[in-house]
């Protein structure tokens, strides 16, 4: 990670530690690093996602873009994963999107994707990064060699036709709820899934600038737990605030994470021949059940560090299709170049009317270890002396004795929050939380 780019680009309070003036000079960075590969004038695609600053930002960006001699398409709001597909289709020399994820409202980001489609390179990063952190004005174009912005609302209809190919057939006789987390599927949900044949009710699909993510979506799933079950609903699907993660919520009201999904994916992709390697990707973060399901279904499972783009380079390396992380955010390599949460719904829904079966039993298949997560907010620059500290390994050593050998203790920084998580499965539900409780304090108390 660099100074200004963390694991997924660049994060920030808006109007705070993200404000104009740097999204500005990060629009002419970008311009000047593209020319520099390119030459002539590069093509930018631009989305964002419905916060109340990403208005703000986008103008802000835009305007650097152009100032550098950059041309800039604005897609409006939509998923982070429209981005990535439509700097592909429309032959860009790069994406960037204004969101920050499944953070609160006040945060907001900006990613940067390749002509590819996939994350910048780190060495095209860093340049960007160099170039924003010189002292001084950066040098713009004039005259005839500014940028110009295009409206590119009409382009989005090509991605949601793309997701809508992904399903081999019509998707039938189910009744589902969807929290669209008062974010981009908000824009683009209703679209996609009215050309099935589904009876479909819609939540949290009213943005104001303000509530996204606020106790609804993939990161808050009381209120649509609550809703499949009062309305009796087959399920319920949750995104976060950008669309790029989906989880699931079956007809009992409980949850089908990443995880879950991913097993179910990877057997019914192994099954039709279409899952090179017989395997996946899942992080560290992943589930024992996971590992005990893939053992005892002959699927090869390779786990990352946390991070879609550390999913995503093993995925490359090892030549798999399928990836990702226990949060919902998964990457199916065959149709998209990041983690998109629509399209792993659609699959998802896809390989229910398959079934023929109850989501719960589907979900039940694949066995599930009582997990608890915490996380400690900690001052960035702490997180790596606490993590070193002896005290804290003496608190993971204690807890994984506490554990007996049934269970594991992960303990980590995150790459997008001032925060050290600590995560433990066990045996039982107490006995993960006595364990990760202890950590926690450890933590708690070193940084005192």
């Amino acid at each position: 990670m660099g100074i200004l780019f963390g694991t997924d680009g660049i994060r920030g309070v808006a109007n705070e530690t993200l404000d104009c003036r740097l999204a500005y000079r990060v629009g002419q960075s970008t311009a000047i690093q593209l020319a520099k590969r390119k030459g002539g004038q590069p093509l930018v695609i631009l989305g964002k996602d419905t916060r109340l600053s990403s208005d703000m930002l986008e103008a802000a960006l835009s305007a650097g873009l152009c100032a550098g001699g950059c041309n800039v398409v604005q897609l409006g709001v939509v998923p982070t994963p429209a981005v990535a597909y439509l700097t592909v289709c429309c032959h860009a020399d790069a994406g960037g999107m204004i969101s920050a994820s499944h953070n609160p409202y006040s945060d907001n980001g900006i990613k940067m994707f390749s002509a590819e489609g996939f994350k910048l390179s780190d060495d095209l990063e860093h340049d960007i990064e160099q170039q924003i952190l010189v002292k001084g004005a950066i040098p713009v174009k004039a005259g005839s060699e500014l940028g110009r912005i295009y409206n590119g609302d009409y382009v989005v209809e090509e991605y949601i036709k793309h997701l809508q190919n992904t399903v081999a057939e019509d998707l039938t006789d189910l009744r589902v709820v969807v929290d669209c987390a008062n974010g981009s599927a908000s824009k683009t949900a209703r679209r996609l899934l009215s050309r099935f044949n589904l009876e479909v009710t819609y939540m949290n699909d009213q943005p104001n600038g303000v509530n996204i993510n606020d106790r609804c979506g993939s990161t808050h799933l009381e209120a649509l737990q609550e809703r499949v079950l009062a309305g009796c609903y087959d399920l319920g699907i949750a995104f976060d605030g950008d669309a790029d993660r989906c989880l699931i919520v079956d007809e009992k009201g409980r949850c089908v994470d990443g995880d879950r999904m991913m097993a179910l994916f990877a057997s019914e992709r192994k099954e039709a021949g279409r899952l090179p390697g017989d395997g996946f990707v899942a992080t560290v973060m992943s589930n024992l059940g996971l590992h005990k399901y893939a053992e005892t279904h002959g699927l090869r499972l390779l786990c990352s560090a946390v991070g879609d783009r550390n999913v995503l380079e093993l995925m490359q390396e090892k030549g798999m299709v399928l990836g990702g992380e226990q949060s919902g955010h998964i990457i199916f390599l065959e149709h998209m170049t990041t983690g998109d949460g629509q399209l792993a719904a659609l699959q998802f829904l896809q390989i229910v009317c398959r079934a023929l079966m109850p989501v719960s039993q589907l979900s039940d298949a694949v066995p599930q270890y009582p997990q608890v997560l915490l996380g400690i907010r900690v001052p960035e620059e702490k997180k790596a002396a606490i993590l070193a500290s002896p005290a804290v390994r003496e608190a993971v050593s204690q807890a994984e004795a506490q554990l007996g050998g049934d269970g594991r203790v992960l303990v980590r920084a995150s790459g997008t929050e001032p925060l050290i998580r600590v995560m433990v499965e066990a045996g039982t539900q107490e006995l993960a939380k006595n364990a990760a409780e202890l950590v926690a304090a450890s933590v708690e108390n070193t940084q005192k």
